[in-house]
Parts: structure tokens; sequence; C-alpha cells
């Protein structure tokens, strides 16, 4: 997991984007579509037509980090939602990444007997 600085918003580009974009091209949309400054220091998850792939874009104190994570099998959960952005937090973006859905975590309980 990278280690946010606290403040530090996560985004989720909302649709598909164009997984041959890099650093400009993803930048570019985050001015553009959201109308944010991606030096801003906030992630931003964009998402590619298969779903089997993301690309994240955080602006650190030295520049632009990209990361990218592709899936040998499934896709990642993604909201229906076809443009805007939607802010995880970072548990959410654990269970992203971990291809769990994210959007509806459920608590689990402990039963005091296995306590015992």
């Amino acid at each position: 997991m990278i280690p946010l600085p606290s403040g530090t918003q996560i985004w989720l580009v909302a649709g598909v984007t164009d997984m041959r974009k890099s650093f400009n091209g993803l930048g570019e949309q985050i001015q553009q579509a959201l109308n944010e400054n991606p030096f801003c220091g906030h992630l931003f998850i964009f998402r590619g037509r298969r779903g089997d792939m993301v690309k994240i874009l955080w602006a650190d104190a030295d520049g632009l980090c990209l990361f990218i994570k592709r899936l040998e099998q499934g896709q990642f959960v993604w909201p229906t939602v076809r443009d805007g952005k939607i802010t995880l937090t970072r548990s959410q973006l654990a269970m992203l990444l971990d291809k769990l859905d994210w959007r509806q975590p459920k608590t689990t309980r402990l039963n005091s007997l296995t306590m015992l």
C-alpha cells in the first residue's frame, strides 16, 4: 500500500479510460473532465475498458507517480456511473485492489463463544 500523507483524498474516476494514456494524458483528463489539479497530492484511479487493469496517478513532493495493476483473471469492481468521480477511503482502495466489492463492505462479528 502507498504510504499516503494525512488529508490525501482518493478519487475513483468513473467510466472507462484509454489505458494507453500515461502521465500527460491522465493528468489532462483530471484537469478537463474532473476540473481538478493532478499535482494536488490526491490519488486518481482509472480503469480500462476490459476491467482488468487500473492506473493510479499521484503527485508526491518530488513529482508524479504512476502505479499500474493488471489482473491475470477477473475484473476490478467498478461503479456503473459513466462520468465524474467517487471518493474512496483507504480501506475501500485496499478492497478494490484485492478484487473485493468495496461498494458494500460487510463487517463480521465474532461469536463470543469462539473467543473462549
